[in-house]
């Protein structure tokens, strides 16, 4: 049962960097304005939230939701993405999330093994559930695509970074 003590710190951060960018990775791809940004926001912690309780709970995931409940926890995750998104160009944000969440999964896979489908499951529903958060392309409310070509195609590449079906 893989929990913090599993991993080092550097790594620990990296996992929690992973779920983060999971869901940054899609905004980034098609940025939805003010209101989409935040329903976006709001779904990545909404499913980040169900890694300790949902049906597919494992004590790592336990772990890293428990990991966001503290302050030291959000800090560690928040200055590693900030460090690897320092001086990157909008187009470059989301490929660098991408590679985050790609490293996360390495890390799980190498470290807990018996934990990796679970929690690469859970980076892939993070990031389905911000694209469908949003609509996209639509005016004040109407219209619009529920998920943009943009966002389906940043789903796969997360997909694919997690060698996921």
């Amino acid at each position: 049962m893989a929990d913090k003590s599993t991993f080092t710190p550097e790594e620990w951060s990296v996992l929690l960097q992973g779920v983060m960018a999971a869901g940054i990775a899609v905004t980034a791809a098609e940025p939805s304005g003010l209101w989409g940004m935040l329903k976006e926001g709001m779904a990545s912690s909404r499913t980040l939230l169900q890694g300790k309780g949902g049906t597919d709970t494992t004590s790592l995931t336990t772990a890293i939701v428990e990991g966001f409940e503290s302050s030291e926890g959000r800090k560690v995750a928040r200055e590693g993405l900030e460090a690897r998104l320092k001086g990157a160009k909008p187009e470059e944000i989301k490929a660098r999330c991408i590679d985050t969440v790609r490293e996360a999964a390495e890390i799980v896979e190498a470290k807990a093994p018996s934990d990796a489908a679970a929690f690469k499951g859970w980076l892939l529903q993070i990031s389905q559930s911000v694209a469908e958060a949003a609509k996209e392309g639509g005016f004040l409310g109407f219209g619009g695509t529920s998920v943009s070509d943009a966002e389906k195609a940043t789903v796969a590449e997360i997909s694919s970074a997690l060698k996921v079906a």
